[in-house]
């Protein structure tokens, strides 16, 4: 049975009257519940990311919630802290993301549904934004921005193929000036990141002010408060820069809090949840999405970096599935693709675990060969079996963990560069020690973007390198653990508000579509109300 969201808040020392409540089980906490506890000390930081996945991914965030839950059946004091889930996905090809079987969030539904309008706060500030740039450009254009090189897009939480390429401004003088533009999904917003590494309401506001949104045509860049959106900017996002709880099903305190892309940015859920958990918790849970060579590298280069977070340990997931996607049981396949995904944690100077997560018609005689291997390589591979059992199959790998933080004590954790160093550098190392790509291809655009960069003294950033999750390579066919391979990026985009740049390589797309079939048309409302349908939940 749930717990009120007042009995969660009180077992992170939270009073009651503290917190903001949206119905009996959700609930926002303020900022200044942070701020209360700045000067305590941090509980222990447990990052879960996984190998390259199938295009269903590898149950990271069920594996999150039920090693939260089998610490907490431990005695220890946990919290989770999750990404909010998008509604494009929930109704695409994902589902939702709120776990699945006994280790899963509730009330799942609401989460994954419209929950406390994070979402559409991110969205109406960037669409604000947006309107305000096409309402300077039809008043005279008194900035001189290039309508040609405006590079913020709308934004809509839905999979709309349609709109990402569109001609807006049509229709005469009444209506605006006709250019070229286009939607991402919300979580693909810059003021998602910006949202997510903000650390208070100030700075979130600077954050919003750096912000580059395009160019004039001598080339200098345009920024939000060029066309004074800010303060209305902020106020959009004043309620939704608070954390919001919830619970696991069996009762550990849980922050969804945000929700930007792993590739397009950092992956993750908020750093003031992530702050105010460590103040809150002796031990703290949270995940990156996609594998190690996208999420955790991420997470530690953008996240760690930005607010000076020191993991205790990771837990890298894996199935027989992945296994079996990326090539199998032998070194240049899927045990290879995992073997990599290890060494990339050791670039950190950390030393990882290994979490099997179980499906019920799994092959023993398989898994025993994983255990053997990990084994051999020097990393502890468990079993975890939260999926049928919650935090009772979860036990193992809490134990593991626990012995992987005092493990992980002696153990100096590291940044792959220093961010002063050239763009093209920065690139080169994480596609190099990350990937295994013999180097990095810049075509024309990047070049050009590069040298815009420069220009405008933007390039002493991190990077964010944004490619296919389905391969250690920029090629997603390219599975296992592939050789002889170099990457190619077409375009770089500054995210100076969010604090990195993006290198695109490949076609990845901030606009996902809908498959033939999409879990929408699988879902219904039952006659009690509730949710029903066949969606595959992560």
């Amino acid at each position: 049975m749930a717990e009120k969201i007042s009995s969660i808040a009180c077992k992170l020392g939270i009073d009651e009257d503290a917190i903001l409540p949206h119905g009996h089980y959700i609930a926002k906490v303020p900022v200044k519940e942070f701020e209360k506890r700045i000067d305590g000390p941090d509980g222990k930081l447990i990052l879960v990311t996984a190998m390259s996945p199938t295009p269903q991914g590898e149950g990271k965030t069920t594996t999150t919630i039920g090693l939260g839950d089998g610490l907490s059946r431990l005695g220890k004091k946990t919290a989770v802290c999750l990404r909010e889930p998008s509604i494009g996905p929930f109704f695409g090809i994902k589902g939702g993301g709120t776990g699945c079987g006994k280790s899963q969030l509730f009330p799942s539904e609401a989460i994954n549904l419209h929950f406390t309008g994070d979402m559409y706060a991110v969205e109406k500030s960037n669409n604000l934004l947006a309107a305000m740039i096409d309402n300077h450009l039809q008043h005279g254009n008194e900035l001189n921005i290039d309508p040609r090189r405006i590079h913020l897009k709308r934004v809509i939480d839905l999979n709309e193929r349609a709109l990402r390429e569109i001609v807006i401004g049509l229709g005469g003088t009444k209506n605006g000036i006709p250019r070229k533009d286009g939607f991402s999904i919300t979580p693909a917003s810059e003021i998602m990141a910006i949202l997510c590494l903000s650390e208070s309401f100030s700075d979130l506001g600077r954050r919003l002010e750096n912000m580059v949104v395009g160019f004039t045509y001598d080339g200098n860049p345009v920024r939000p408060p060029d066309v004074k959106a800010v303060g209305a900017m902020q106020v959009l996002m004043r309620d939704c820069v608070n954390p919001n709880l919830v619970q696991t099903l069996e009762g550990t305190p849980a922050f969804v809090h945000g929700g930007p892309f792993a590739n397009i940015a950092q992956g993750t859920n908020s750093l003031i949840a992530t702050r105010m958990a460590l103040k809150m918790a002796d031990y703290v849970i949270t995940e990156a999405g996609f594998g190690t060579d996208l999420g955790a590298e991420k997470f530690f280069h953008l996240k760690c970096r930005s607010a000076q977070l020191k993991p205790s340990s990771v837990v890298i997931v894996t199935t027989l599935k992945a296994l079996r996607y990326h090539g199998g049981f032998k070194d240049d396949g899927g045990l290879g693709n995992l073997a990599k995904h290890i060494e990339n944690i050791r670039h950190f100077g950390l030393e990882p675990v290994v979490a099997l997560n179980m499906f019920a018609d799994d092959n023993q005689g398989e898994i025993d060969q994983i255990i053997e291997f990990c084994k051999k390589i020097g990393v502890n591979a468990v079993v975890s079996n939260h999926f049928e059992d919650g935090g009772n199959g979860a036990s193992l790998l809490a134990e593991a963990v626990l012995e992987n933080i005092a493990l992980n004590r002696s153990c100096n954790f590291k940044y792959l560069y220093e961010t002063d160093l050239p763009v093209e550098r920065k690139v080169e190392i994480v596609a190099q020690k990350m990937y295994g790509a013999q180097g990095v291809d810049f075509d024309r655009n990047a070049i050009c973007d590069l040298k815009l960069l420069k220009q405008n003294n933007l390039d002493k950033l991190p990077v964010c390198i944004a490619k296919t999750p389905l391969s250690l390579s920029d090629d997603s066919s390219l599975r296992g653990r592939p050789e002889n391979f170099r990457i190619t990026v077409n375009e770089l985009r500054i995210s100076s508000g969010a604090g990195f740049i993006v290198a695109i390589c490949g076609s990845i797309i901030t606009m996902p579509g809908l498959p033939k079939t999409p879990a929408a048309a699988r879902i219904s409302v039952l006659s009690d109300g509730s949710v029903g349908g066949d969606m595959w939940i992560s």
